[in-house]
């Protein structure tokens, strides 16, 4: 079976949940980390799935590795290569599908809620209403031939999807080691940052046990849904009990 490309680009943002879900599942991936090794491959073919995580960066800067990531995207899109967007990643699928990536109404940052529409409900087995993480300040269209998937208060499009190729405004991979981490480098960032859709320090980190309990099982479920759509050999093929029902 070919790997899925996870590319990270932030220490502090990597593919957590996602990860341990892979490696229960006996599914291979490879990390890359077009940031700082400057470039990205751009041949979705060599992989069975591509999921891009979040970055400091904004979509629409004029980077190499940038450049490189739109280019797998959309080829991962002419072929009908399974994709799963996380936060900056969402926005970069919305932009390889031809849809705009601008400045949000205010910046997002901490737990919200979402709402999940009934198409995304029945997709992926997902409750109604849940509470993620986000740390962002843009924003996308949804795409050409997408539906939308979540949906918030502060952020109309948290999550889209078109065929195998999801999208989602927020982060579901996080675990407790790494929203702390991430907060102690946001310090500074967490200060300054202001609008009715971000926490403090004290406030993304209350009740963080619970709260990261709550979001794994809609991190797990999300998954599961995702990696039953990768093409897999027959002898590899997904369990329909345990893992895609």
């Amino acid at each position: 079976m070919r790997p899925i490309a996870i590319l990270q680009h932030e220490s502090t943002q990597g593919p957590g949940v996602l990860r341990d879900h892979l490696d229960e599942s006996g599914i291979p991936y490879r990390l890359v980390f077009p940031a700082s090794d400057g470039g990205a491959p751009v041949d979705a073919g060599k992989f069975c799935g591509v999921v891009v995580l979040g970055s400091d960066h904004g979509v629409n800067e004029d980077l190499p590795w940038i450049a490189d990531e739109l280019a797998l995207l959309q080829d991962a899109v002419r072929r009908d290569v399974p994709v799963l967007g996380h936060c900056f990643g969402a926005q970069m699928l919305a932009r390889a599908m031809g849809a705009k990536v601008s400045r949000n109404l205010c910046p997002n940052i901490g737990w919200s809620p979402i709402w999940v529409t009934p198409h995304a409900q029945q997709r992926m087995g997902l409750p109604r209403q849940a509470a993620i993480f986000n740390w962002h300040y843009d924003t996308f269209e949804i795409p050409d031939g997408a539906v939308r998937t979540m949906y918030g208060s502060h952020c109309l499009n948290k999550g889209f999807l078109r065929g195998r190729q999801w999208g989602f405004q927020g982060h579901l991979e996080v675990t407790e080691e790494s929203v702390r981490n991430w907060c102690a480098a946001g310090r500074g960032e967490l200060l300054r940052a202001q609008g009715p859709a971000v926490q403090s320090e004290a406030q993304i980190l209350g009740e963080l046990r619970d709260r990261i309990a709550a979001l794994k099982v809609i991190a797990d479920q999300t998954y599961r849904a995702w990696t039953c759509q990768l093409d897999r050999p027959l002898f590899f093929a997904c369990n329909p009990v345990s893992a895609c029902a």
